[in-house]
Formats: structure tokens, C-alpha cells, sequence
């Protein structure tokens, strides 16, 4: 069995080991290849201070690209009786170079590592959530384009209400995106600081040189206060769970109005047969089973930041294991947000719209308003109309007039998509990419 990195004469009980590893070699699977770039970027720092030679420098190099190709390749694991992917690493690069291995680890503790280890992650894990929430972005701005002529009710109190499209509601969930990214942004940007460096919290007495890490991985900044440093675990996580929350928001919301507008009392779309599921019983039933589904995994992810502050709450500044918790419900959380995202994305393109809804004589009162306006216009004081076409209803006499002109930002006959797209395009490029890019790059000797 491996010997543990803290492991002295005592050697921990089986049961007491089985309890505190936990899921944690499964977690840290999650964080491989983030763990080799940490220790690219620590061992060329080393060097520079004079803590490894140049030749040293250059078969650890050597040795961890090779062991970032095995993670590539889907050829890694963390053997039994290992701790976490830390001591695997640590481990290979020992068995291999001997006496070299065992200086990695010079400035640097467990609780640093698996800090930057998180922060590269989660960087790498939003830019995918960015590029999905994108890809359901562009799909929902075509499908408004596409049926901006097509009416629909609009509802308030679950009542019919006035007149809707089906451009301003594949629009409006568009929009709504951009706020959530606006969210993940900030998440990110508290990511992209390092906090490689704070060791256990307190710093280290070798001069360690932690600008050059932050530059070497690509970081914005770094979380400069080694307390600090320590203290963003838990934070991190939370915030960026939040961040994931808001997205899974507006999906659950879009998800719930698939279903109502599916169901056979609405009528309002109708999904591709080969996407719905049937009934054991009922030979006539088409149920909506993927927005049924995403709308319970999201808000399941909904619940991740309350879940997060419960472990990490009341604890004061410092390291406890009660992090380690932390990893088994968020490291998860991005690949099921983003198949929630890649699974909408194809139901929005291939959802059928009805554009005979208003053939049905229940709607004929949303046009209400409409005729209430086209007297206001006409001279008639809006309270004195208001009462006029209520009395009309009233009394079973109303006619609507089935015309609709409206032409203000953002209405039925004005959707902005445009701006709503360039806002978007806005967003997606202050996230700096190419930097990070660039930065793994170096370290991996695959220069762009």
C-alpha cells in the first residue's frame, strides 16, 4: 500500500481511512489534469528560486506531460490505498525520478493544491457552460425570428391576458441568458485569481515567487491574503453554484411552459414524436418527458448554493475537512447543467409551433386592451374606454379586432432582437479566453 504524504510511524485504521477519503479518489478524477498544470506552473517557479536545478526542472517537466497525456487518453486512475489524486501524482513522478519526485512538493501543501486545482476547474468547466449557454442563446434568437408573426395569449395568473408572440417568448428566454452569464462572469472572475502559494493557509518561508504561478497559469490576479486564500474555500464554490443556479432558473421556467404549451388544453407546440416518451396504459400519450426531466435536475441545481453554505457555514477561518463534502455535489454539477443546456438546445430547434391558436373563440378577450387603446387614440378619455369595452364584455357584445400594431423596443412588432444579440456578443468577449489558452499552452511546450 502507498505511504501517505503526512504518514509518519502510525499507520491511520481501515475504518477511520474507508470514512475520511470518502468519494474523494472518484472527485479527484475531476481535477487531474488541473493538478498537473498547478505543478507545472509550481516546480518552473521552483527553479526560479533555486529550489530545483535546471536539470531537474526538465525531467519533472518531461514527466508530467506525460502524465497529463495519460489523463487525455483516459488512461489514468488513483490506485487503492492512495489518498487523492495529490499523492498519486506525487507517487508516479517518485517511482519514476526517484529522489526528484519528492521535491515537488517543496512550498506547496495539499490545501493550496486542491485551491488551484478547483479555481483552473471550475475556469475551464464555466468557459463550456458559456459556450452552451451561447449555442441555446443563438437557437432561441432564430426560433424568435422565425415565428415573430405567429400570436399567442400572454397570461398573468395563469388568466388569458393580452397578446403575446411566439417571437417575444423564444426572445425572452434569449434575454434572460445574458443575465445569467452576466452572473457566471462574476463567478468566473473570482475563479480566475490564484491561490497557489498560501500553502496551508500561512504562507511559506521560502520566497516563493507567486506572480510568476499567477502569470504561468493564466490568472487574472491572485487572492493575495494567504489567509484569504484558505478562506475562498467554500466561497468559490458557492458563488459559482449560484451562478449555475440562475441559468438552471431559466431553464426550469422554459421547461415549465414547454409542458403547459404541450399539453393538449394548450395546444401550442408540439414536440417531434421521437422526443417524447409514451404511457404503459394510455396509447394516445406523448409526454414531454425531457422538459419534465430538466425541469426537476435544475431544480435540484437550484438547491446546490443552499447545500453548499449548510457545509461551509458558522466555520471560522482555516482549513477543515468538512470541504472535502463540498466536492461531491458541485464538481458533478457542471456535466449535468450542460446536458440540461445541450438537450434544450435541440428540443427549442425542433419544436412546431400552431399558428392557428387564435382561431379559438377563448382568446378573442385578450384583444381587450387593443380596442381600449384604439379608442384612447381616438379621443375617447382611457378610463371612460376602459369602462366602455368592459360593459361590452359584460353585456356578450365585444368584437375584437384582431390587429395588432405595436411598434415600441421591445414589443410584439419591435423585438430588438438585434441589440439583444449584440449584448450577448458583449458579454461573451470580456471572458479572456485566449488567455488561458495561451497559458497551458507554455506549460504543456504546445505553444500557439
Amino acid at each position: 500500500m502507498a505511504q501517505k504524504l503526512w504518514e509518519k510511524n502510525t499507520q491511520v485504521n481501515t475504518d477511520v481511512e474507508r470514512y475520511t477519503v470518502g468519494h474523494d479518489r472518484e472527485m479527484d478524477l475531476y481535477l487531474a489534469r488541473y493538478d498537473v498544470l498547478g505543478s507545472l506552473a509550481h516546480i518552473a517557479m521552483l527553479q526560479t528560486i533555486g529550489l530545483l536545478s535546471a536539470d531537474e526542472l526538465k525531467v519533472l517537466t518531461e514527466e508530467l506531460r506525460n502524465i497529463y497525456a495519460l489523463i487525455e487518453q483516459d488512461d489514468f486512475s488513483i490506485e487503492a490505498g492512495v489518498e487523492d489524486i495529490h499523492s498519486q501524482i506525487e507517487l508516479m513522478l517518485t517511482r519514476k525520478l526517484g529522489d526528484i519526485g519528492k521535491k515537488i512538493h517543496s512550498g506547496r501543501s495539499r490545501n493550496d493544491q486542491v485551491l488551484v486545482d478547483l479555481k483552473l476547474f471550475i475556469r475551464s468547466q464555466l468557459r463550456e457552460v458559456v459556450q452552451d449557454t451561447k449555442a441555446l442563446f443563438d437557437t432561441l434568437i432564430d426560433q424568435s425570428y422565425r415565428y415573430r408573426n405567429v400570436l399567442m395569449p400572454g397570461y398573468t395568473h395563469l388568466q388569458v391576458a393580452m397578446p403575446s408572440s411566439f417571437g417575444l417568448w423564444f426572445g425572452a428566454y434569449a434575454e434572460s441568458l445574458i443575465d445569467d452569464l452576466i452572473v457566471v462572469q462574476s463567478a468566473y472572475r473570482i475563479s480566475n485569481r490564484n491561490p497557489l502559494g498560501s500553502a496551508a493557509g500561512y504562507g511559506s518561508s521560502f520566497p516563493l515567487n507567486r506572480t510568476f504561478t499567477t502569470d504561468a497559469l493564466g490568472f487574472e490576479s491572485m487572492d493575495y491574503n494567504v489567509v484569504y486564500a484558505q478562506m475562498g474555500r467554500g466561497k468559490t464554490e458557492r458563488i459559482v453554484a449560484s451562478a449555475l443556479a440562475s441559468i438552471a432558473a431559466t431553464l426550469s421556467k422554459l421547461s415549465f411552459d414547454a409542458c403547459l404549451f404541450n399539453s393538449q388544453n394548450f395546444g401550442f407546440i408540439k414536440l417531434p414524436d421521437e422526443y417524447t416518451t409514451g404511457s404503459s396504459i394510455m396509447p394516445h400519450k406523448k409526454n414531454p418527458d425531457v422538459f419534465e426531466l430538466t425541469r426537476a435536475r435544475c431544480n435540484k441545481l437550484q438547491s446546490l448554493p443552499y447545500q453548499i453554505t449548510l457545509i461551509a457555514n458558522n466555520l471560522p477561518s482555516g482549513y477543515f475537512r468538512d470541504m472535502q463534502m463540498i466536492k461531491e455535489i458541485f464538481l458533478p454539477a457542471f456535466d449535468e447543467l450542460r446536458e440540461c443546456l445541450r438537450m434544450v438546445t435541440r428540443m427549442i430547434s425542433e419544436i412546431e409551433v400552431n399558428d392557428r391558436i387564435l382561431d379559438d373563440e377563448r382568446y378573442k378577450y385578450m384583444f381587450s386592451v387593443e380596442e381600449v387603446n384604439r379608442l384612447a387614440r381616438s379621443g375617447v378619455p382611457f378610463r371612460d374606454a376602459y369602462k366602455q369595452v368592459g360593459l361590452a364584455i359584460e353585456a356578450g357584445e365585444f368584437e375584437p379586432c384582431k390587429t395588432i400594431e405595436h411598434t415600441h423596443e421591445g414589443s410584439i412588432g419591435n423585438l430588438c432582437n438585434d441589440r439583444i444579440s449584440m449584448l450577448m456578443q458583449q458579454i461573451i468577449s470580456e471572458f479572456d479566453f485566449s488567455r488561458i489558452d495561451r497559458a497551458e499552452a507554455r506549460l504543456l511546450g504546445k505553444e500557439l
